[in-house]
């Protein structure tokens, strides 16, 4: 399939290592996916689901010790500790090679190794970046299918460059005590064995797609973000992007496949979905930053999706999707999970494969649950989605739970300030978490647990671009989890959120004023559109209150945060947050 020598020494040393029957190496044509897919089904690997109501689509299940990403055997393997910083667990690269390998050692024997070239982002733009993953799962190249760009095609594009990263993967014994996910951001390589779960597995994804992908963008003047990306469509027809960022549990996927209110549809506004999980940032000549989506699918969490909270994720998996530890619906060979509808199946199997009814009292589909989903059946995805230059980004947008603190909306005064807000960013644990709930988690940009490197040079990172940046997009911070004293939401959030963004993007194009406070510009109340709403202007004035008490408590937060990056914290972010406690008094 290839003559670049690299990649060959790549594949000949991963067999030598791992000792496979056979190697096959996966082209991208249907024809060769569909014998896999057959090869699976008969091993039980893959559940074929019903051709007329879910056509092309499958039920997987992982191991019962094998269902989320597991951060604490998540490793930056570089040479330096301290380039890994205190938030990443580190690992000497030679320890870790010599300590894994011996792992991988023989742990295909009887197996086949399936070697998947593939593309994040669109064959051949620039923007985009190759990987080539080994594994020994059949799971893994249906789905990388799905969330990459796979086969010949990649790897003509590739010729016989060296810019590649390699991923190994070996489900092995899928022992838990020895499951390990390496990254070795100085050598393009990613390594995971002993787990069979997509974000462990999957290696286009988290690890490529952020961890090292984070480390590449710093050595070359880009940025790799976890970040939604969407455009708003106004009644004119102008769209303008922006891209967000939210740690989990915060309505990420609702907000990157928003539906407008009746409202805003009547006068013709629409959203369109670029991505709902990771944005490649850079510079374009125009001086904008413009990103792109380098993923080709959606690796969505099941439960709570349906027609109501998030219809057009829920419509993405209605044909050639993979769902991953949820309810199989015997009665009509289907799936169903908590939150789906309020009729769960009579005749069902559960997650871990035993008969299963609602009345148990057990969950049926695990809470981590999964569906893979081409992008390309979503209902509102962007025309812009393949564009090889991506899409020039007018606002970039922090977000967070916050019960008190934060207000509905603010903006930063500046590039280095919306640093600042993207670096304090944290969530207050709720109860789907465990532990004590109001305990607030700092998530700096929501990288906390992606960010291939020390965070405090991220942060630099991020005040470097700002001067390679000639038309910066303005940030802001949202929160839509602002609660009365009894504890309930007070602002409406999912397709109202809308409202917000339309304040964000009027503000991009100074159509609009706002009020300075210590934290920066809140909107005049009257600015946010409440029409149809069952909420007063007094409620709005409520939302964008800057309590000055409680943001004296928060800057003590932040300082304790920031303390553990040393010297390392650039000095830009220590003058922000002297500049906010100066503010505060």
């Amino acid at each position: 399939m290839t003559n670049n020598q690299q990649v060959l020494k790549f594949v000949n040393d991963s067999v030598a290592l791992c000792k496979p029957r056979n190697v096959v190496w996966i082209t991208g044509e249907e024809a060769q996916l569909e014998e896999l897919r057959r090869e699976a089904m008969a091993t039980g690997e893959l559940v074929k689901l019903n051709e007329d109501l879910l056509p092309g689509c499958y039920l997987h299940h992982s191991a019962i010790n094998d269902v989320a990403r597991v951060e604490g055997r998540t490793f930056i393997c570089c040479k330096n500790e301290e380039d890994a910083g205190p938030i990443n667990n580190w690992m000497d690269p030679k320890e870790a090679y010599e300590k894994v390998g011996a792992i991988f050692d023989g742990a295909m024997k009887g197996k086949t190794m399936y070697v998947i070239p593939y593309s994040m982002g669109a064959v051949g733009s620039k923007f985009s970046k190759i990987g080539i993953e080994i594994t020994d799962s059949i799971y893994v190249v249906v789905s990388m299918n799905i969330m990459t760009r796979i086969g010949t095609k990649v790897l003509e594009t590739l010729g016989d460059s060296n810019d590649f990263v390699r991923g190994l993967h070996a489900k092995a014994e899928l022992d838990a005590d020895k499951r390990y996910i390496l990254h070795f951001p100085e050598d393009n390589t990613i390594w995971s064995v002993n787990s069979g779960y997509g974000g462990n597995v999957l290696l286009g994804k988290k690890c490529f797609a952020l961890r090292i992908a984070s480390f590449q963008g710093k050595n070359e003047g880009w940025m790799a973000e976890h970040m939604l990306i969407l455009g708003v469509e106004n009644p004119q027809g102008e769209v303008k992007y922006i891209a967000a960022a939210f740690p989990s549990a915060c309505g990420k996927t609702n907000l990157a496949m928003l539906i407008p209110p009746e409202l805003y549809k009547k006068k013709g506004y629409k959203v369109w979905c670029v991505g709902d999980d990771i944005a490649w940032i850079r510079v374009g000549e125009d001086g904008r930053l413009w990103a792109i989506n380098p993923e080709n699918g959606f690796f969505g969490v099941a439960p709570g999706t349906n027609m109501k909270s998030n219809p057009n994720a829920l419509m993405s998996t209605k044909k050639n999707a993979i769902f991953t530890n949820v309810v199989h619906n015997l009665a009509n060979n289907t799936v169903w999970w908590e939150g789906m509808d309020k009729n769960p199946p009579e005749d069902a199997l559960d997650w871990k494969g035993n008969r299963w009814t609602a009345a148990s009292g057990d969950k049926g589909a695990h809470p981590n649950s999964r569906f893979t989903a081409p992008a390309i059946n979503c209902p509102c995805i962007s025309s812009e989605f393949e564009a090889p230059n991506g899409v020039p980004l007018s606002a970039i947008v922090f977000g967070g739970r916050r019960a008190k603190t934060a207000p509905l909306v603010y903006q930063a005064r500046d590039w280095d300030n919306g640093v600042f807000v993207g670096s304090i960013m944290a969530s207050e644990t709720t109860a789907a978490a465990t532990g004590a709930v109001g305990v607030v988690r700092r998530d700096p940009m929501a990288m906390r647990p992606f960010v291939g490197y020390n965070m405090a040079d991220y942060f630099a990172h991020w005040i470097n671009m700002g001067k390679k940046i000639k038309n910066q997009p303005k940030i802001f911070n949202v929160n839509w989890f602002r609660t009365d004293d009894e504890g309930n939401f007070i602002w409406p959030g999912f397709g109202d959120n809308l409202r917000v963004l339309e304040w964000i993007l009027a503000r991009c194009e100074d159509k609009v004023d706002a009020v300075e406070t210590p934290i920066g510009y809140v909107p005049n109340a009257e600015d946010i559109n409440i029409e149809g709403l069952d909420i007063t202007v007094d409620t709005i004035k409520e939302l964008l209150t800057v309590d000055k008490d409680m943001w004296k408590e928060e800057t003590a937060g932040i300082e304790e945060f920031y303390a553990q990056f040393g010297d390392r914290l650039p000095k830009e972010l220590s003058a922000q947050l002297d500049a906010l406690k100066a503010a505060l008094k």
